[in-house]
C-alpha cells in the first residue's frame, strides 16, 4: 500500500501555539485562506509523495545512517511574510533563521533519497514554516495590512535534536499528519 509521505523538522507544543495565536489574527481579516492547524505545523525538508509502506524501514535504516554524524542544534523562528510578493501571495509563511546544518541535512536527505527514485528538488532550499495556502483574493489587502505587523516578530528558538517521517492522510476535515519514524542525530535510536 502506498502511503503520502515527507520528512520533516517537528515544533514543540509552545512554538506551535504561538504561532497559532499569530495565524488566528490573520484569520480575522476574513480572507480566503486555507489557514494550517496548529497541530500540523512543521518544517517540511522533503516531499515524497506516493511511498510504498513496505520501504519505511529500509527509508529510516538509511536516513539514519546518512543523518547520524550530525549534533543536535538551534533554530530561531522568527519574521512573517508571504510569497510572492505583491498582492497576490500564494502561501504565508513564518520564517526560519536557520544555521548552515539545515541546508547540509536538506542536501543528504536529497541524497538518500534520490536513491529511492525521488526527483531532487528543482527550487532551491528555503526553510520556512507554511502558515496558509491563499485560495483567491477575496479581502487579501486587509489581511497583507495585517501581516506587516508581525514582519518582525520572534517566536523562539527550539533545539533541533533530528527528523521525522511523517505520513499525511487527506480526510473530509483536512490533512492528518502522523509520525512513522523518528530519525535522531548522533545515531541514537529511540523506538
Amino acid at each position: 500500500m502506498a502511503l503520502r509521505c515527507f520528512i520533516a523538522v517537528t515544533l514543540p507544543e509552545n512554538l506551535k501555539k504561538s504561532i497559532g495565536g499569530i495565524i488566528a489574527k490573520l484569520g480575522e481579516s476574513g480572507a480566503d485562506v486555507k489557514w494550517v492547524p496548529d497541530e500540523n505545523l512543521h518544517l517540511t525538508l522533503k516531499f515524497l509523495g506516493a511511498t510504498d509502506e513496505g520501504r519505511i524501514g529500509e527509508i529510516k535504516d538509511r536516513l539514519l545512517k546518512k543523518l547520524s554524524s550530525y549534533s543536535p542544534f538551534y533554530i530561531k523562528i522568527s519574521g512573517v511574510g508571504c510569497f510572492p510578493g505583491g498582492g497576490r501571495p500564494r502561501v504565508i509563511w513564518v520564517g526560519i533563521e536557520e544555521p548552515g546544518a539545515l541546508k547540509d541535512i536538506f542536501r543528504d536527505i536529497e541524497d538518500v533519497m534520490m536513491k529511492f527514485g525521488y526527483p531532487r528538488e528543482g527550487r532551491p532550499f528555503s526553510p520556512h514554516l507554511t502558515i496558509g495556502r491563499a485560495r483567491s483574493d477575496k479581502k487579501m489587502a486587509e489581511m497583507l495590512k495585517r501581516l506587516d505587523g508581525y514582519g518582525t516578530v520572534t517566536f523562539g528558538d527550539f533545539e533541533v535534536k533530528g527528523v521525522t517521517l511523517m505520513k499525511s492522510e487527506l480526510k473530509q476535515g483536512g490533512a492528518e499528519y502522523s509520525s512513522l519514524a523518528e530519525i535522531p542525530f548522533g545515531g541514537e535510536d529511540d523506538d
